[in-house]
């Protein structure tokens, strides 16, 4: 791993490894949202190797990292004058930010990053590593997140390299990640706009900037044999180790009282549990029999709850458990795409606390 300080890029670390970019080869690298695994998008061997390196079907298309807004043209064939005036107003809004954008695709971005698709998934990052890599390889560059496909994505440099050290050469240590989950992803080929996943740029804030409401269809999915309009869209993602069970509910409190009862009664059956808990109940889930607790803050906080939470799934998986908890968050704001996180990372399989408990025998079958 090669640390770079975030406050202060060094230039020559930076410098050797966009060369190393140009030449074809793989680099983890720190974003605002997660660790990106980064190839040159308009090399199509490097972007085969990022497939070959996660393990990803090639029908899961890639997001492509640009520098600054001169890059656009590259990644699209447009310009951003030439591009619709939504576009304009959402990237001075957004960018340098965690919004993906999916535009036309232009003549130097190669099947492989698109999965085919005449459309191209495009952001400018906020990370200062991010925008200081891209700019020393010179060209715009492919990153999906970097771990093994469908796995719990990394936030750190130790997860990438629990996932990947195996099998890239180069892996940036640039400290957490700040927001911690993926970015948005709006479909901007379609009247109105589609929000394909939520991220962390919020559905409420990009229908404000663009004055109109936006299409969204919560919990989409695209089936493993199919090609996927964004990443991301699959069932089961995210994924840690041990299995997740998701409460919800309309009552938001009584998710969490549910999962307390989970969690004692699955440490009396023995089972090793742990809890992605809101602070003010991990003293509870410790007397109920939990195992492991990963903090997530206060409930009200999604920020909070959103920067912890994978790095909560890797570790409560570090600590061996069988089975993780967790109650629901409000789908308003930033808990949109937890919710959507939580979701995809249990199989797409939740238990409502408004519909009669599952027998123990139900839910073992």
């Amino acid at each position: 791993m090669i640390p770079i300080d975030a406050a202060h890029p060094d230039q020559t670390r930076i410098s050797k490894l966009g060369a190393a970019i140009l030449a074809g080869a793989l680099v983890a690298f720190p974003t605002e949202t997660v660790y990106g695994l980064g190839a040159d998008a308009t090399n199509a061997d490097a972007v085969a190797a990022i497939f070959t390196a996660k393990e990803r079907p090639n029908t899961d298309p890639l997001i492509v990292h640009i520098a600054d807004i001169s890059q656009l043209s590259l990644v699209t064939g447009h310009t951003l004058a030439e591009l619709p005036e939504n576009v304009a107003k959402l990237v001075t809004r957004f960018w340098p930010g965690p919004l993906t954008l999916v535009l036309p695709r232009g003549p130097a971005i190669p099947n492989g990053v698109t999965a085919g698709l005449t459309t191209v998934g495009v952001r400018l990052p906020a990370h200062p590593i991010a925008r200081a890599l891209i700019a020393a390889a010179g060209v715009p560059i492919a990153a999906p997140s970097a771990n093994r496909f469908g796995h719990t994505s990394p936030t750190t440099a130790a997860h990438v390299f629990a996932d990947l050290g195996d099998r890239i050469p180069w892996i940036i240590d640039g400290g957490p990640s700040q927001v911690g989950i993926e970015s948005t992803i709006l479909d901007m080929t379609v009247t109105p706009p589609r929000l394909l996943r939520p991220g962390g740029v919020l559905l409420e804030e990009i229908e404000a900037a663009l004055g109109m409401p936006v299409a969204y269809q919560e919990r989409s999915v695209t089936s493993a044999a199919a090609t996927a309009q964004a990443p991301g869209l699959l069932l089961s993602h995210y994924a840690p180790r041990a299995r997740l069970l998701v409460f919800e509910g309309a009552d938001i409190a009584a998710t969490w009282e549910r999962a307390v009862s989970e969690v004692a009664a699955l440490a009396v059956r023995g089972e090793r549990v742990g809890v992605l808990s809101l602070d003010t109940l991990a003293g509870r889930f410790r007397t109920a029999g939990a195992i492991a607790i990963a903090p997530l803050g206060t409930g009200d906080n999604t920020a909070s709850v959103a920067h912890q939470l994978f790095a909560g799934l890797r570790a409560l998986d570090d600590a061996e458990v069988s089975t993780i908890v967790c109650g629901a968050f409000d789908p308003m704001g930033l808990g949109l795409a937890i919710r959507d996180r939580l979701w995809r990372a249990a199989g797409g399989v939740v238990i409502s606390v408004d519909a009669p408990a599952a027998s123990d025998e139900a839910r073992e079958a």
